[in-house]
């Protein structure tokens, strides 16, 4: 599994995490929370950013949600660091589930705080999106009703100001029945077949060739591939509109082919 840095971005000498106890966990939180112990030591995969700060921005404006406040906690604090102009809004459920509250308020932080049981509603997030300065950018994690009016209330904006991060897989329409596709792995010198309910990435993995993997839900991009022919059908939750119109990388956990065949960097 996947999770977003929390830390101090100028301590190199660490990495913190913050991890909330998924009752539908697929393994990966209810390993940290039960079985992970003070001095066990785990191997980890380097760090991936598909979620960077710009932080050269006139203005930033932050939206968390949930656990979807774990990012954002390092970008705060890299922002404050920096001394530039930003706003940061954190909506909850119930008071009781606000996270690392105390920690942003010891750095000076304080996020706007939303607490949907007492507003009686979920945040107003085009309220927060509004009237803001020209060049401003845009961040947002949270649960997928707060992405959706997210991403409602930016569509107006340049792709390159919206920032979005999911911690689940949107909900993507897919044009009829999934049929087989032909894979060629061009440094492997393989072609595969891929069947109609399998996975690219599980085809290969099939045939033993040893390939990267880790949400298979398309929103870690772990298993993001160069593409060097065919066209794929993205059904992802990492790549931008334009980068996936571009077509020359692909989720190979999630993502297929609008052809027959594909051939792949791998």
């Amino acid at each position: 599994r996947s999770y977003s840095i929390k830390g101090d971005p100028q301590l190199r000498d660490r990495i913190t995490v913050g991890v909330g106890l998924d009752a539908a966990s697929r393994g990966g939180s209810s390993f940290i929370h039960r079985t992970l112990r003070v001095g066990d030591v785990i191997p980890v995969a380097g760090p991936r950013n598909h979620f960077p700060l710009v932080e050269d921005a006139p203005k930033v404006v932050l939206i968390a949600g949930g656990i979807g406040i774990t990012p954002m906690v390092c970008m705060a604090r890299r922002l404050a660091a920096l001394g530039r102009d930003f706003a940061f809004h954190y909506a909850v459920r119930s008071a009781d589930r606000a996270a690392f509250l105390d920690e942003l308020q010891a750095l000076g932080i304080a996020p706007v705080l939303h607490v949907d049981e007492t507003a009686g509603g979920p945040m107003d997030v085009a309220a927060a999106i509004a009237d803001q300065p020209g060049g401003t950018h845009f961040y947002c994690c949270g649960p997928a009703g707060m992405l959706a009016a997210f991403e409602a209330a930016t569509a107006h904006l340049p792709e390159t100001h919206v920032h979005v991060e999911y911690f689940s897989p949107r909900v993507i329409a897919v044009e009829g029945e999934d049929r087989p596709i032909t894979v060629v792995l061009d440094r492997a010198g393989k072609t595969i077949e891929v069947a109609a309910d399998e996975s690219i990435a599980a085809a290969i993995q099939r045939v033993g060739v040893s390939v990267d993997t880790s949400c298979e839900d398309g929103i870690c991009g772990t298993c993001e591939t160069r593409v060097l022919d065919g066209t794929p059908d993205h059904r992802d939750s990492v790549l931008t509109k334009s980068e996936q119109e571009a077509g020359r990388t692909m989720m190979i956990c999630v993502s297929r082919c609008k052809g027959d065949r594909l051939v792949l960097d791998i």
